[in-house]
C-alpha cells in the first residue's frame, strides 16, 4: 500500500463536494503560461498564494503569501516559480483570528479509523498535545457528541467519514479550519491516498499526487511520474541517495516495504540509493520504461559496490513473465556498462508464469555476466536480500 501525497487543491475538491461545501481555489502549473491561468480569477479580491507540493511547514517557511491582491498575484507566483517549485493553489482570503482556528484528522490504523480534533489548531498544533482528543470510528461512534466538540455537523462528520473509505484515504488532516455560521471553511487540506485505489475511483488519479524535494526531482523520476499519470498501473520511484549501492526494482506495495526495512534493519540503510515500485499488473512496455529509469540511476552512481535487487511477492494477477520481458529488455540494453561497473542482479519472485520469467531472467543475466542469483518464492524474501546485501560492504 504506498502511500502517496494528493494536492491541496484536488484533496479541498473532494472533501468540500463529499460535505455540501462551497468551494474557490485555482491550481496553477508553473510550468505553464501563467498569465493564462491567472485570467480566471477574479479581479479586485484579495487572495492566499501557496506552493501545493506536500510539503509540511509552509508558512513558517515562507512558502505561504497572504493578502495578496488580484493585480499582484503573477508576481508572487513568479517569485516561488523561481525558487524552483511547479505547483501552486491560490483561494480567496479568509479574514480570521487565530483563536478562530480548529484542528480535525482521520487516521487509517490496523483496528479502526482514528479522529483526532481540538479548538486549537494553527500551525502551532503539534506544540498543544494536550489539546488533541481521540475517538474511534465505528459503528457505536456517537455523531452528535463529536459534532458538538468539533463545530462540524453530525452529517458532515459522517460524510467526511464516508469519503475517506471511499477515496482509498489513508490519512486525512485538515488544519486549520474555521467554524463560520454558514459552515466550516478549510483553510488547509493534506490528504494521503492508497494508490492501489487508482483503479476504483475516479476522484483522483495518478496525476494529482504531489511531492517534493530539495535537490528537485531528477529525470528519472519525473518519467516514472509520467508513466504512472498515463497508466492504469502504478508506478513510484524516489531516489534516496544517488551515489548508493544497492539499487531495488520491486513489485508490491508490502514487499518493498518488507525488502527496505530488512536493508535498515541489516545496517546498509545509508546505501539504498532507492525506493519505489510497480503494481497493478503493468505491460511489457510499461515495465521496460521503469526499469530503465532505475537502471540509469544505477549507472550514474558513483559507488564502488553495486548491486541492484528485483523482488516481490507472490502476485495474485501479474504475469511475470510478461513484466520481467520488460525488464529483460531493459537489461538487455545496458548490459555491457552493467557488466563494465561489475554489477550483481538478485532476484526474487513469485506468480503467474512465474517459471517462465524467471528462467528467461537467469538466461539474460548469465549471458552478460550479471548473475548473483535467481528465487522463486521458496527462497524467502528476506533471505534473498541478505545474499544482495553480502556483496556490499557496510
Amino acid at each position: 500500500m504506498p502511500r502517496q501525497k494528493l494536492s491541496e487543491f484536488r484533496a479541498k475538491k473532494i472533501i468540500t463536494t463529499a460535505l455540501g461545501l462551497p468551494y474557490a481555489g485555482w491550481s496553477v502549473d508553473c510550468s505553464l503560461d501563467l498569465s493564462e491561468q491567472l485570467k480566471s480569477i477574479p479581479e479586485g479580491g484579495s487572495y492566499s498564494v501557496k506552493v501545493d507540493e506536500a510539503i509540511k511547514g509552509r508558512f513558517k517557511r515562507g512558502l505561504v503569501a497572504l493578502n495578496i491582491s488580484s493585480s499582484d498575484l503573477e508576481t508572487t507566483a513568479q517569485d516561488l516559480v523561481a525558487k524552483g517549485f511547479g505547483w501552486l493553489i491560490i483561494e480567496p482570503m479568509s479574514a480570521h483570528e487565530p483563536g478562530d482556528e480548529r484542528y480535525v484528522s482521520l487516521t487509517s490504523e490496523r483496528s479502526a479509523v482514528t479522529l483526532d480534533y481540538s479548538r486549537r489548531g494553527g500551525v502551532d498544533i503539534e506544540a498543544n498535545p494536550e489539546s488533541i482528543q481521540h475517538a474511534a470510528l465505528d459503528s457505536q461512534t456517537d455523531w452528535q457528541q463529536l459534532a458538538n466538540e468539533t463545530a462540524l455537523s453530525a452529517e458532515q462528520l459522517q460524510a467526511l467519514f464516508s469519503v475517506f473509505q471511499d477515496n482509498f484515504f489513508v490519512f486525512v488532516e485538515l488544519n486549520p479550519y474555521l467554524a463560520t455560521a454558514t459552515g466550516p471553511v478549510f483553510l488547509d487540506a493534506a490528504v494521503e491516498v492508497d494508490d492501489a485505489g487508482a483503479f476504483f475511483v475516479d476522484s483522483w488519479s495518478p496525476s494529482d499526487f504531489r511531492r517534493h524535494s530539495e535537490r528537485g526531482l531528477s529525470s528519472q523520476e519525473q518519467a516514472v511520474l509520467d508513466l504512472a499519470a498515463n497508466s492504469p498501473a502504478s508506478f513510484n520511484l524516489s531516489v534516496l541517495e544517488p551515489n548508493g549501492s544497492i539499487f531495488l526494482l520491486l513489485s508490491g506495495g508490502g514487499a518493498s516495504v518488507v525488502v527496505a526495512d530488512e536493508i535498515y534493519n541489516r545496517g546498509y540503510g545509508s546505501k539504498l540509493a532507492n525506493y519505489g515500485e510497480y503494481s497493478g499488473n503493468p505491460n511489457a512496455e510499461e515495465t521496460f520504461l521503469y526499469t530503465q529509469a532505475v537502471l540509469q540511476l544505477l549507472l550514474l552512481s558513483s559507488a564502488s559496490q553495486k548491486v541492484l535487487f528485483i523482488g516481490g511477492a507472490v502476485a495474485n494477477f501479474t504475469d511475470i513473465a510478461q513484466t520481467f520481458a520488460g525488464v529483460i529488455r531493459a537489461i538487455e540494453a545496458v548490459g555491457s556498462q552493467l557488466k563494465g561497473q561489475q554489477v550483481k542482479v538478485f532476484v526474487r519472485r513469485g506468480g503467474p508464469n512465474q517459471a517462465v520469467g524467471l528462467q528467461r531472467m537467469e538466461a539474460v543475466l548469465t549471458k552478460h555476466d550479471l548473475l548473483g542469483a535467481v528465487h522463486n518464492p521458496d527462497t524467502p524474501l528476506t533471505e534473498a536480500v541478505r545474499e544482495a546485501l553480502e556483496r556490499i560492504t557496510k
